[in-house]
């Protein structure tokens, strides 16, 4: 079992330059690489179960993405979305595969981290070799991105470790059932100790920015252009949706399974926004798709 090595690449924005830091896992000669792409208010250890598992085949490489954990903020809030997303992960893939002219890249990608994902694989030449979409598609219900909008944005302080933890546990309960250790470590990945010694969210609470900006009609715009990169992917694609999930709609991940890759679609029961492949049946899920 190997453990983590954290490493950092430096991005490029039209506001300026920015450090994207990264866990790398497994040999680091290995041409055989999965990036793995947390969601919006995530970081790079929610994949730490599912890299030690995956980095005795794969070099695994988990970004922290801008703004988030160990990142750099950026200048500018309303660099925060998806083309400047996609551009900081084409500067890591060219980073972690600079060395090895037959690097195959594959993708895990859960919430945001798969549009992303999305948006990568669909473009010409792109170096996705197979990709998976966790709970994430091209149409988001409203309902749902209001919510996640309105959970960016909020200044929370805690007092202590367990109220901030509390906190997460409560609004993470679509995660579905965990013990009490899985809960604590998904609080503590996102939670960080401020000077004065309270606790707050380790991202930057700029990224609600971008989202109190969309209209209705750039959000038609916008699903009309996810659903063009969805129908230009061609690579292997596996789509995992929570079974409860409110942001990828069952109707939606049927569509999808006959469009563009047409990808295996698994629902896991029981789960909600978004599975989080910590267990042991989440990852054996990944490993036959990512292996097979």
């Amino acid at each position: 079992m190997s453990e983590a090595r954290i490493k950092h690449v430096q991005c490029s924005s039209p506001a300026g330059l920015h450090r994207i830091a990264y866990k790398e896992w497994g040999d680091p000669a290995n041409p055989r690489v999965l990036v793995c792409v947390h969601g919006v208010t995530r970081v790079a250890d929610d994949f730490d179960a599912l890299a030690r598992d995956l980095s005795d085949t794969y070099r695994v490489v988990c970004p922290d993405v801008a703004g988030r954990g160990r990142s750099d903020r950026l200048r500018d809030p309303q660099l925060y979305a998806v083309p400047q997303y996609v551009a900081d992960m084409v500067t890591l893939i060219a980073r972690v595969t600079a060395n090895n002219e037959d690097a195959q890249v594959d993708w895990f990608g859960t919430s945001m981290g798969g549009l992303i994902g999305m948006v990568l694989a669909s473009l010409p030449g792109t170096p996705i070799a197979k990709l998976v979409l966790n709970d994430i598609g091209p149409v988001l219900d409203g309902g749902a991105l209001r919510r996640i909008a309105d959970y960016i944005g909020q200044d929370l302080h805690f007092p202590d470790f367990a109220s901030g933890a509390r906190f997460v546990r409560d609004v993470s309960t679509s995660f579905g059932p965990h013990s009490d250790d899985e809960w604590h470590k998904l609080a503590a990945d996102v939670l960080r100790q401020a000077p004065n010694g309270e606790w707050v969210r380790h991202y930057d609470l700029a990224l609600a920015e971008p989202f109190k900006a969309v209209s209705a009609e750039r959000a038609e715009l916008d699903q009309a252009a996810l659903w063009r990169a969805f129908d230009a992917i061609r690579c292997p694609t596996l789509l995992v949706r929570g079974e409860l999930s409110d942001l990828l709609s069952h109707a939606t991940a049927q569509e999808m399974a006959t469009r563009g890759p047409r990808p295996r679609l698994v629902e896991i029961p029981g789960v909600g926004h978004a599975p989080t492949f910590v267990h042991a049946d989440q990852i054996a899920l990944a490993r036959a798709f990512l292996l097979g």
